[in-house]
Formats: C-alpha cells, sequence, structure tokens
C-alpha cells in the first residue's frame, strides 16, 4: 500500500513539475481572485471584461526573472490600457476607426522584431482591443472596459510574479527538463537505425530526424534564453550558475548525439549475422532511458544518477568489438574502426551525464558565455526594426496581411451591421500566421474545436441553467484552453468558445450568438485564408533554394571552426558554439521549410521528393561534421596538419561551389572538369585515409564521407535551380 501511495505522489509530482500545468494553476489562481468579488458584490457583468484580462495577460507572459517580469509587466499594463481606451474612443468614428486598426495592427506586429516579450504584448494588445470592441457599444463609460480588462491583466500579473518568487527555478527546470527529453526523443530514434536487416532503409529515421531536430534546437533557445536573463549578475556556485553548467554540458550531448561516423547501410550488410549492432542499438535506448531520468530529476529538483546498467553495457560492447578485431576480417576493418569512435562517443555521453550529479561541474569561464540577441536602448529596437521595413521581410509581409484581413473584417462587419461580428477579427487575427502551412493546420483546429465548443456549451447551458452555477464552468474552460493551447489538438479551441457562449449567457445572450459565432469562424478563418495565400504569400517553394544555400554555407562555416581548433585546441567558446547552433538551426529551418512546402497547394509540391532527399543528404552532413566537432583534439603532427588542411580545403571549395549553383550564380567550369576534380579528390581521400595513421584516420574518413554526399547535392540543386527559374518565368517573376 505503501509502494502504491509512493508511486501516485511521485506521479502528482511530475504532473505538477509541467509546464502547462504551471500555467493553468496561475490562470486558476487569477481567475478565482476575479470571480470571487463579484459573486460577493453580484456584479456578475463585470466578472467577463477581468476574465478576458486575465487571458490576454496570459498570453502575453514570457519567461524572464523577477526584475524582468516587473519590467515587462510595467510595460503591458499601460500598453492594454491605451489599446482598449482607443477602442473607445473611436469604435463610432468607422473611418478613423478603420486606419487607426490598420496602423496599429501593422505598428504593433512590427515590434516582433525586438523578439518573442515584444510579439507577445503586442499580440494580446490586438487582443485586448477586440475584446474592448465586443462590449464598447454596450456600455456607457469610456473607462469602465479598459479598467477591468487591465485590472484582470493586473491580477494575473501579480500572481505570476508570486509564483516567481515562491518557485525561481521552476522556469529553468522546466526547460532542461524538456532539453533531456528531446534528446531521449532523438536517440530512440536513431537506435532504429542500429537494427540489422536485409533490405536495409534509413527513410523513416529521415522522415522523424528532421522534426526531431527542430524540437531540440527549439529546446536549446528555449533553455538559454532562459538561463541568459538569471546568469548576468549571479554569484559562482549558486543554483542558476549550476543549471548553466548542465546547460553547457546539453549542447555538447547535442553535437555528440547528432554525429555521425558512418554509413548505416554498410553497417547493417557487414555485420548482418553479428550482434554488435544490437549492443549498441540498446546502449542508445539506455541512453535515452537515462535522458528522460535527467529531465525528470531537473523537474522535480532531485539529484540525478545514471543508470549502472549502462556501464555494464559499455564493458560488454567493448569485449564484442574486441571479439570481432580478432576474426582479422579484411573488410571489417575500417568499419570496426568506426565502431570504435562510436563507442568512444557514446562513452564520453555517459560520462558527460555523470557530470551533471558533480557538485560542482568543471568549466572554463570562456566557455560560460551565452549570446545575447535582445535589443538594448532604443536606438537599437529601431534599428531592428527599421531593418523589418522592406518586402523581402517575412515580418513586414505577415504585418501587412495581418492588417489587411483585419480591416476587411472591420469593414464587412460595419457594412452588414452585424451586431456581434467582432468575432470575425477575432478569428482572423488568431489564424492569420506566417505562413500557409501554419495557417492551415490552425484554420482547421479552429474550425473543428469551434463545432465542438458550441455543441459542448450549448448542452452545458441546458445542463446548468442558474447564472451562478456557470461561473465555475467558465472558469473550467479557460484553464483548459491554457492546459492544451500548445498541443496538436482542437482542445483549446472547443474549451475558448464554450468560455464565449458561457460568457455571453451572463447577458442573456448565448443562443443568441450560437449560429453567427460559428459564421463569423467560418468567415474569419477565410479572411486569413485569402490574405496569407494573396497578399506577398510565404510560399517554401519560392524560398527553397535559399534554404538551401544557407544550410550548406553555415554546414562549410562551421566545419571551418571545428577543423581550426585541431591546431588550436579544443574549447567550447561562444565563436564554436554560434558557429555549431547556427548549422543546427538552419538545417531545423530547412527541414521545416520542406515540411511545409509538401501541404502548399498544386505545383508547389512538384519537387518536394527532390527537397526532401536535399535534406536527407544535408542531415547526414552536418552529422559528419558533428562527429569531427565531437572528437576534435589539438594534433601536434605537422604532417597530419598538413593531411587535413588539404582535404578540409577541397571540400571548402566543392561546398562554395554547391552555394553557387544554389544561389543561380554559375561558374566558368565545365562539368567534365569539375567531374575529373572530384575524382581526384576521392581518389586522394581514399588513398589518405588508408594511411597507417589512427590520429588522423577518423577526420579524413569524415571528409571521405562528406565528400560522397556533395556529387548528389550537386545533381539535386542544378535540377531544383533550373526548375525555379522555369516557375519564376511561367509566373512572370
Amino acid at each position: 500500500m505503501s509502494l502504491i501511495s509512493k508511486s501516485q505522489t511521485l506521479l502528482l509530482r511530475k504532473y505538477w513539475a509541467r509546464e502547462r500545468i504551471n500555467y493553468s494553476v496561475r490562470v486558476f489562481v487569477a481567475l478565482s481572485c476575479c470571480i470571487l468579488p463579484c459573486w460577493y458584490f453580484d456584479v456578475k457583468a463585470q466578472s467577463i471584461p477581468l476574465f478576458l484580462g486575465v487571458l490576454a495577460a496570459a498570453l502575453a507572459e514570457t519567461d524572464d526573472n523577477l526584475p524582468g517580469r516587473l519590467r515587462a509587466l510595467g510595460l503591458t499594463l499601460p500598453i492594454f490600457f491605451l489599446a482598449a481606451c482607443s477602442v473607445e474612443l473611436l469604435h463610432d468614428k468607422p473611418l478613423l476607426f478603420g486606419i487607426t486598426l490598420f496602423l496599429s495592427t501593422f505598428g504593433y506586429t512590427m515590434l516582433g522584431a525586438l523578439g518573442a516579450r515584444y510579439n507577445s504584448i503586442a499580440f494580446s494588445a490586438l487582443l485586448i482591443g477586440i475584446y474592448d470592441l465586443l462590449g464598447a457599444a454596450t456600455v456607457d463609460s469610456i473607462w469602465l472596459q479598459p479598467t477591468l480588462l487591465t485590472t484582470g491583466a493586473a491580477i494575473y500579473g501579480i500572481c505570476s510574479l508570486a509564483w516567481l518568487i515562491l518557485w525561481p527555478l521552476r522556469p529553468v527546470q522546466q526547460s532542461l527538463e524538456a532539453l533531456f527529453y528531446s534528446f531521449a526523443n532523438y536517440l530512440d530514434a536513431k537506435s532504429e537505425l542500429f537494427i540489422p536487416v536485409e533490405e536495409f532503409d534509413d527513410t523513416p529515421f529521415q522522415k522523424v530526424a528532421g522534426e526531431l531536430t527542430t524540437k531540440m534546437v527549439d529546446a536549446l533557445d528555449v533553455a538559454k534564453l532562459t538561463l541568459l536573463s538569471r546568469t548576468r549578475r549571479t554569484q559562482p556556485g549558486s543554483a542558476n550558475t549550476r543549471m548553466l553548467q548542465i546547460y553547457l554540458i546539453g549542447q555538447d550531448i547535442h553535437d555528440r548525439i547528432t554525429s555521425s561516423h558512418y554509413r548505416y547501410l554498410d553497417l547493417s550488410q557487414a555485420f548482418y549475422h553479428s550482434d554488435i549492432l544490437f549492443r549498441f542499438n540498446r546502449l542508445l535506448r539506455l541512453m535515452a532511458e537515462s535522458c528522460r531520468d535527467a529531465g525528470n530529476a531537473f523537474a522535480l529538483g532531485e539529484p540525478f544518477h545514471v543508470n549502472p546498467i549502462i556501464n555494464r553495457a559499455l564493458k560488454e560492447s567493448a569485449g564484442a568489438l574486441a571479439f570481432l578485431r580478432e576474426q582479422d576480417v579484411p573488410e571489417w576493418r575500417q568499419l570496426l574502426l568506426q565502431l570504435d569512435f562510436l563507442y568512444s562517443n557514446l562513452h564520453t555521453l555517459t560520462l558527460q551525464l555523470s557530470a551533471i550529479t558533480a557538485p560542482d561541474i568543471p568549466i572554463r569561464q570562456e566557455e560560460q558565455a551565452l549570446l545575447d540577441n535582445t535589443p538594448h536602448g532604443l536606438l537599437d529596437m529601431w534599428h531592428r526594426i527599421k531593418d523589418q521595413l522592406t518586402v523581402r521581410s517575412m515580418l513586414f509581409r505577415h504585418a501587412l496581411r495581418l492588417s489587411v484581413a483585419l480591416t476587411v473584417g472591420y469593414i464587412t462587419i460595419h457594412l452588414l451591421n452585424l451586431t456581434n461580428g467582432y468575432w470575425i477579427m477575432l478569428t482572423t487575427l488568431f489564424t492569420c500566421l506566417p505562413n500557409y502551412s501554419a495557417m492551415r493546420h490552425r484554420l482547421v483546429q479552429r474550425i473543428y474545436g469551434t463545432f465542438i465548443g458550441l455543441f459542448t456549451g450549448t448542452a452545458l447551458l441546458y445542463l446548468f441553467p442558474d447564472l451562478r452555477s456557470q461561473l465555475p464552468l467558465i472558469m473550467a474552460s479557460g484553464i483548459l484552453f491554457f492546459a492544451f493551447r500548445t498541443t496538436p489538438k482542437p482542445i483549446a479551441q472547443a474549451a475558448i468558445t464554450t468560455f464565449v457562449l458561457l460568457s455571453f449567457n451572463q447577458f442573456g445572450e448565448a443562443f443568441v450568438v450560437i449560429l453567427p459565432r460559428l459564421g463569423d469562424t467560418l468567415y474569419g478563418c477565410l479572411l486569413a485564408s485569402l490574405a496569407v495565400s494573396f497578399i506577398f504569400p510565404d510560399w517554401q517553394a519560392d524560398h527553397l533554394l535559399d534554404f538551401m544555400a544557407d544550410s550548406v554555407d553555415a554546414n562549410r562555416l562551421f566545419m571551418k571552426t571545428v577543423i581550426r581548433q585541431y591546431s588550436e585546441g579544443r574549447l567550447d567558446d561562444l565563436n564554436y558554439r554560434i558557429a555549431r547552433r547556427q548549422a543546427h538551426r538552419v538545417d531545423a529551418v530547412l527541414s521545416t521549410a520542406v515540411s511545409n512546402m509538401q501541404k502548399e497547394p498544386g505545383t508547389r509540391r512538384e519537387a518536394s521528393e527532390d527537397a526532401f532527399r536535399f535534406l536527407t543528404l544535408s542531415h547526414s552532413l552536418l552529422s559528419y561534421i558533428s562527429a569531427l566537432g565531437s572528437h576534435r583534439v589539438r594534433i601536434a603532427d605537422e604532417q597530419t596538419h598538413k593531411l587535413i588542411s588539404d582535404a578540409s580545403c577541397y571540400i571548402d571549395v566543392e561546398m562554395q561551389r554547391l552555394i553557387a549553383i544554389l544561389k543561380n550564380r554559375r561558374e566558368e567550369v565545365s562539368d567534365e572538369a569539375r567531374a575529373i576534380e572530384r575524382q581526384q579528390l576521392r581518389l586522394k581521400l581514399h588513398t589518405w585515409r588508408n594511411m597507417d595513421n589512427a590520429e588522423s584516420f577518423m577526420i579524413l574518413q569524415q571528409f571521405f564521407l562528406i565528400h560522397r554526399l556533395l556529387p548528389e547535392m550537386n545533381d539535386i540543386a542544378s535540377r531544383l535551380s533550373s526548375g525555379s527559374l522555369e516557375r519564376a518565368h511561367r509566373e512572370g517573376r
């Protein structure tokens, strides 16, 4: 019985540590602080603007330390009040309101150039304006609704500050939990490559690798931003400094788990009748399990210990490798060397996981710096916004589309005299996203969620006809919205629709808004769809070659940074980590672009097969370079340096030519001459990597693997480049 109780307690603690649970609890507390006074003083009409203010403030919240959260709240509340007051003053002046709506929407959206905090505040300010429109015509005082909306936002802000004071490390713990969980998911997927089968195919892994890589990069970015504000003024040895050291270890873990020393097909064919690959499959799964254990430990604030089974599995794998070497099969020589490097990588990964438990992780001072991309000062803010004021900017195009869509929605409401038509604008605001794929996904969620929410809300109105009994239901639906807001399901939309329906019932208008709510949602979705499709549309196919060129260039610069450390010595300084992060980030951008392109209409998908193959090769390219980064160490031998330098220069020239093709800059080099150069390089690399020099074998082997990718990448780039020019000619661009 005690065992069950302990297990249940642990489960509850895990749920309590989840970010969305914490988020929902803060919303619950804030809504309770709003609803109790309204209940007590019997002023139910005032509860709804308070609720809406809470929701808007929760959507505007971004993570920061206590001083930063205070500054954000001090900026958010005046903006909310100003936005609501401007609506009160202008809502009965249609022409002036329409002009102001367009300009303010454009201006607020452009604030996204300053970072996530300002983007969230700007979005919520637009939301507050539309919320105020919902009741502007029914309230005599121009100050009442702005005051109530801002008060609701202030109540949530105070709850959020209190939460941060009580649990200051919770955001950092949650970010590290998410980071190590993303590592675990990638290791689980990669372990499937170490199951020898007769007809080996790594396509299933490649299909999920891009998505998993994107999640790891996103988790690294979130963790960095969470730590950045908390480690500027902390003393060495503090909890935040220790979290920073764990994050830096996580960066190196990311480098190691994404690295490759081999072609999986060769391994599967050579060791089909051996158990060695199954042993590495088990090792990777054990590593994944340990990463999840580490994530749980961070979330719960408990110590983490590496599973001792991993050390036994490493020892057994080392014995299996030694047995295979004793067989002295010539065809296995190079493959066994590659498995040796993989074993070394996993052994180091185990040591890194063990280092997490150390009371003081030894990391040099120059390796602890984090890149701070936040704007500093009004002049810096202005320059960032000014740089985005061009049609080439995705943010500018999105701001223009959203401004036009909201203004057209307002014009429609005014011309047709729709009483509750402002839900059109609300739907448009939530569904008009920067690209077609994201917008289409949101539209589906919005429509399904609206149907489910209307059905659920109507049923609840009949089951709970008393107005007071509906107030807890309003709170519950608002909490559900935040609990499921980031999930790929329409639950959040259903919850917020139920929230709206029950809220309107407080004024006796619930059944009046059911059909208009549905019609407004469909029309708002239509406006968003038309805006994204026809106003400077961001078709991923049109930018695909740029994304590919950026990916190759980032990999090239990352490789140069890695090779430099083979002469200067290993150092995880800021320059190295920037080059590594940029390579992984553009790889994630390319993966997202290819995925989005496959969801675009018509001929936009015609090159998706070539694009996916290029993405697979690009991911392999980054994996091979990451392996170079994982094993970098200062090499003193001059002859070895000469080999590495010559090989890296050849590869660098080939990658620059690939970038030139992707950017439609043809060089005066014949295909025959290029083929001869490639063959010469391949022969040299093949010769060099077979030299009796274990110190340089791994490096030259990786160069050989990289070089094998480039011809196919060139062929695909040439086809896509020619197709892009033909499509541009057809469309008159």
